[in-house]
């Protein structure tokens, strides 16, 4: 199953993206998938590809867009310790760079793209993220809540903190969807998932959240040393269980594999 290329319309230009769509036609609910750092690169178009072979029809965005099309840097094909912490040098001042607002009107026009896609059934669609995107995934969920029934992170950390703008205080109050939230064992303490655990509690929303044992931050990017074979797993038993359960647009058709 080939990704197809394609052009999203923001405010701010052309995002570049690529999308991995369902054989056999027909409608698919959509799930907007945020990159983490590294990009658009094969191991993430492998992991967008798994999941339409589930049934759903899945975008993945460039959200650097506004420095380049991806690849925005000459990464190898796998990222040990060394070339991590170079690529993280040159990626993160287009992480910084990028505004909440510019985030937010980034994700409305997404939504709005996916929304329009003939092989998307209409309704809520799902949001998920890994790293930078997992924070970004929660932020679209808690912006646009009648557009998204389902959002799902991993690895994301600092979701606790002791600012005003800390995710569980910020992001967690108004999410409507289901979620799921899973933590790397070297971003969150147990305490913060608890704190965050308690302000899901408070929303009312079905949700899980958990920290996978053994893992570190990255740890389902097999491009990477931070690799983890039981946390990808894990990853995709979580994820497979929430978009099946989730409460998409009527009509729509998630794959059986993922009920």
């Amino acid at each position: 199953m080939p990704t197809v290329a394609l052009q999203i319309p923001t405010p701010d230009g052309q995002a570049d993206a690529i999308a991995a769509v369902p054989e056999g036609g027909g409608r698919h609910p959509g799930v907007l998938l945020y990159m983490d750092i590294f990009g658009i690169r094969p191991e993430l178009e492998r992991k967008a590809v798994e999941l339409a072979e589930h049934g759903y029809y899945v975008l993945v965005p460039n959200v650097f867009y506004r420095h380049g099309t991806a690849p925005l840097i000459d990464l190898p094909d796998f990222v040990g310790e060394d070339e991590r912490h170079k690529a993280v040098e040159q990626l993160l001042p287009m992480l910084q760079a990028l505004t909440s607002e510019q985030a937010l009107s980034d994700a409305e026009a997404y939504l709005t793209f996916l929304s329009e896609q003939p092989g998307v059934t209409p309704g809520p669609v799902a949001v998920m993220g890994y790293c930078m995107g997992g924070g970004q995934a929660l932020r679209t969920a808690a912006a646009f809540p009648d557009q998204v029934a389902a959002v799902a992170s991993f690895h994301a950390g600092k979701l606790v903190n002791d600012t005003p703008e800390s995710p569980h205080r910020a992001l967690i109050p108004t999410i409507t969807a289901d979620v799921h939230i899973g933590h790397a064992e070297t971003d969150m303490r147990p305490e913060h998932v608890a704190e965050l655990n308690k302000a899901l509690d408070a929303t009312g929303v079905r949700y899980t959240s958990e920290i996978y044992p053994g893992t570190v931050h990255g740890f389902t990017m097999a491009d990477t040393s931070a690799f983890s074979a039981e946390g990808l797993q894990l990853h995709w038993d979580r994820l497979l269980a929430l978009l099946g359960g989730a409460r998409f647009g009527a009509g729509a058709e998630a794959g059986a594999e993922a009920e």
